[in-house]
């Protein structure tokens, strides 16, 4: 629908508009530097003729031209026929089932080998914290199916959230009712 609307707006006043740009004043021919003025008019009284070569259209140059016809294609990209290979061939990836069935409210049948859900990161970032000699990066490797490099960014820059409630020490504090 918005080809049309498009299309519309181009094509509107068409021939109009390229009456006015065809009927404008053509551009003048850049001023020549004053040491080729003297050069050429000398060349012209030398040679009459060729002002009038200059001026003079060939008719069979024309004609010729009027003969040729255009008709151009754009050629297939080397990376469209990439990209359309790779869509129609892909290999099929390798799944795993989804570990600790006790989070039933994620409907989550199978996961890509080298990635985890939100509740398995959770689940290991939170094993890795409380039992680091057990929870080690290879362990966590080898039980998740992911690479060396992506468990140790893991638990270098990830971290669970922890809420820790500290009971007021003195007797000035505020207590809520």
């Amino acid at each position: 629908m918005g080809a049309l609307v498009i299309r519309g707006i181009r094509n509107f006043n068409l021939e109009n508009r390229a009456e006015r740009e065809i009927s404008k004043m053509k551009p003048s021919v850049a001023p020549r530097h004053p040491s080729t003025n003297s050069l050429l008019r000398e060349q012209i009284s030398l040679y009459p003729e060729v002002k009038g070569e200059i001026a003079r259209k060939d008719e069979k140059l024309l004609s010729f031209l009027k003969d040729v016809y255009v008709d151009s294609k754009d050629p297939v990209s080397s990376l469209q026929v990439n990209v359309k290979a790779a869509e129609t061939c892909q290999e099929p990836k390798e799944f795993r089932l989804p570990k600790d069935h006790h989070f039933d409210m994620i409907n989550i049948k199978s996961i890509p080998k080298g990635k985890i859900s939100i509740v398995e990161a959770l689940t290991l970032l939170n094993n890795h914290k409380l039992f680091p000699e057990t929870w080690t990066a290879e362990k966590i490797m080898q039980e998740y199916q992911l690479e060396q490099k992506d468990v140790n960014s893991l638990l270098k820059y990830f971290v669970t959230f922890e809420v820790e409630i500290f009971p007021p020490e003195d007797k000035k504090a505020i207590r809520s009712k």
